[in-house]
């Protein structure tokens, strides 16, 4: 009998692009469930560190799984995730947050000022640009064609890349596609990246395993040690960029595997 496991994504990559994840996390035994683009309902708005997409999320898991699951979020929904296990950790058995942006006093201080002096979109992933970015194409080849030739797709699994040219795009009314995730969206989670973590400390009753990025993490030395001592995190690194889920979706599943069962 397969066992429930609740997926959450990164900021602006529907969950649906990670399916050959998914997949390969089928042949472990689970059932993947996810909300497919968090932030998108506005019954549940983009706020300052996320509490209504925390709402979200819990609102989906009450609505689907009739028994506690394993967790798994990536970087935006590995915050998310943690947020939704601290408030209502009976609906979790285990939460696994890939790269995700749990930060330690001193980076949390510096995202805080960035937002009070505002500056925040200055050193986002984001930033201004993603309302500059092109969200208009002819076809789902043209989508695959435009990000295959951008440095930071290079890393991409293959087959990764072709389901971010159709399950990360939707029809645009016009006979050609545009993306699922909307750049306002993303813009505005961005610029409301929480800088709470420190009084999240100690709250957490659901065991975590953090996996971090071996390159380019979300997270510094200072974060982990953090995560160590006030989540009781077990710490496990992942070849790869921030984005490994989607550059190495079968190792990260077969990970995934294992460290639901330490």
């Amino acid at each position: 009998m397969s066992q429930p496991l609740h997926f959450a994504h990164a900021n602006s990559f529907p969950a649906s692009i990670y399916r050959k994840l998914h997949q390969r996390l089928a042949t472990h035994g689970y059932e993947v469930g996810f909300l497919d683009t968090i932030g998108h309902d506005r019954a549940y708005p983009v706020t300052d560190c996320w509490p209504q997409l925390v709402d979200e999320t819990l609102a989906y898991m009450a609505a689907h799984y009739r028994e506690p699951v394993l967790a798994v979020g990536h970087s935006l929904g590995g915050m998310v995730l943690l947020q939704a296990a601290i408030r209502e950790p009976q609906r979790f058995t285990r939460l696994i947050v890939l790269d995700s942006p749990l930060l330690g006093p001193r980076t949390s201080f510096m995202i805080w000022l960035a937002k009070r002096l505002g500056f925040i979109q200055r050193i986002t992933p984001g930033g201004t640009g993603t309302l500059r970015r092109r969200d208009n194409w002819a076809s789902i080849g043209s989508v695959y064609d435009y990000f295959a030739r951008k440095p930071a797709f290079a890393r991409w699994d293959e087959d990764c890349l072709r389901d971010y040219a159709e399950h990360g795009t939707v029809d645009n009314g016009q006979g050609g596609r545009r993306l699922k995730f909307r750049p306002q969206v993303e813009h505005d989670i961005y610029g409301t990246l929480p800088h709470n973590s420190w009084f999240l400390r100690g709250r957490l009753q659901v065991p975590l395993s953090y996996v971090v990025a071996a390159e380019h993490s979300a997270v510094t030395a200072r974060d982990l040690a953090f995560m160590r001592r006030h989540f009781a995190a077990n710490i496990h690194r992942q070849h790869g960029s921030h984005l490994f889920p989607l550059e190495h979706p079968l190792d990260t599943a077969d990970l995934i595997a294992r460290l639901s069962t330490e």
